[in-house]
């Protein structure tokens, strides 16, 4: 029984480590250089948000390495090896970079077992992936929301795409195909061309019209009408357009929305908790707010929004800068949102565990309390001098002459006094005696 025991221990010991051999390793310095493609994690062991991500980064690499996948997955301690996390530009933890030769790639999406995952297999394959067939291109229309397409044999613009799609890779994909792969609805001005399909349609790029080709990607590699959040608003900083965001529950895009394509990014989020603390205020749900990313402005209708005409209206005003601004990135919104950042941290500790708050704010204050009382009680040593000083600034060379007498009269007096009451105090023998 007892061997049986410890056969069934030796195998669980075995399996587990197996699973652990799976996961992420430990890297030093010089441990990530025998792997041409690596997906590391720079961490701090003091650091919450690094233990909070750590189950999550060893999921990453059990499903990476199971799959077949050539990246392979590992961690390394920035504090450690701060010579390297300086080398590759690491200032916050954790930071998460995908590195494929000489390239660097950063991971700026959320922290989720399926975006990091996706995210690795993009960046570890070519920029640039071919649709050779129809049914191939098909496949690849129904399962992404936004697809990029080179068209045409070599060219200069086919030397510019793929440059593009090395930078942009970490973002979406890039495919190049032949002609005959589109449908008959699909029509080309000219060959070569760079063509996007999305919100059920298509666009072509124009080098003429719109500028350059990497800008024209950045903008176009969103959906016309898309769900945001705190990440998905941070790359949409980068487009330069107008972000109006529909605060309400979920709904359906609106024909509106392809008018104002070219100036505005529309979406909607679900609840207000995030829209408040990015404007330091309260906004109502449903509304629409529009946020300029560049300067941190932001514009709310003069009145809630009820038809489709009172929205157009809305956007309009924005456009033609009618509409109120608030916010922006000026010296006192700094100032605002630095006292507002502080007072969000305060409640947030007081309410998840009030007596932590309490020992936390509450013993520096009663500290500083007690030195400011201190400080505000204390008597100088110098203040009877200063007062004796003050007197003497009013009499004349006379009467401190007098006063000068009358301190050395006791000084004076005392000694005989003394000497007098030491004669009284004598032995009556004593005195006989003399």
């Amino acid at each position: 029984m007892s061997k049986c025991a410890f056969s069934l221990i030796f195998r669980c010991i075995c399996v587990a480590r197996k699973k652990k051999s799976l996961a992420a390793v430990y890297l030093n310095s010089r441990g990530y250089t025998q792997y041409h493609t690596i997906f590391l994690k720079f961490y701090a062991p003091w650091c919450g948000y690094c233990k909070k991500l750590e189950p999550v980064w060893h999921d990453v690499g059990v499903e990476l390495k199971t799959s077949g996948s050539p990246v392979r997955v590992g961690k390394m301690d920035a504090t450690a090896y701060s010579g390297m996390a300086s080398e590759f530009g690491v200032r916050g933890y954790p930071t998460i970079k995908l590195l494929k030769g000489d390239l660097a790639y950063n991971y700026k999406g959320p922290r989720t077992k399926d975006d990091i995952v996706e995210f690795a297999n993009r960046v570890a394959g070519p920029a640039v992936r071919a649709l050779p067939s129809k049914q191939m291109f098909e496949h690849m229309l129904k399962r992404h929301d936004v697809l990029f397409v080179y068209v045409g044999g070599e060219s200069p613009l086919k030397e510019k795409y793929n440059d593009v799609a090395s930078e942009l890779i970490v973002y979406t994909y890039f495919f190049s195909a032949p002609e005959e792969v589109f449908p008959e609805s699909v029509t080309l001005p000219e060959l070569p061309a760079v063509v996007v399909f999305k919100d059920g349609g298509y666009f072509t790029y124009d080098e003429y019209e719109d500028a350059s080709l990497s800008s024209w990607v950045n903008k176009e590699r969103f959906q016309g009408y898309l769900q945001i959040d705190g990440f998905t608003l941070y790359e949409l900083g980068e487009t330069g357009k107008l972000v109006a965001i529909a605060v309400i529950d979920e709904k359906d895009p609106k024909e509106e929305s392809g008018r104002y394509k070219e100036h505005f990014q529309f979406g909607h989020m679900d609840g207000n908790d995030y829209i408040n603390s990015l404007i330091m205020g309260e906004v109502t749900v449903p509304s629409v707010i529009i946020l300029n990313t560049s300067n941190e402005q932001y514009f709310l209708p003069s009145e809630p929004i009820e038809t489709m005409e009172q929205l157009v209206q809305f956007i309009n005003g924005v456009l033609n800068g009618s509409a109120q601004a608030y916010g922006g990135d000026g010296f006192i919104q700094r100032i605002k949102r630095v006292a507002f950042d502080a007072r969000s941290t305060i409640m947030s500790v007081f309410r998840s565990s009030p007596l932590l708050g309490c020992f936390l704010f509450g013993l520096p204050l009663g500290v500083i309390s007690l030195m400011c009382y201190g400080i505000c009680t204390a008597e100088s040593d110098d203040g009877s001098d200063d007062i004796d000083a003050h007197k003497r600034e009013g009499l004349t060379d006379e009467e401190e002459e007098e006063e000068e007498e009358c301190q050395r009269t006791p000084e004076l007096e005392g000694p005989d006094e003394d000497e007098e009451d030491e004669a009284g105090e004598k032995d009556p023998d004593e005195k006989k005696t003399d």
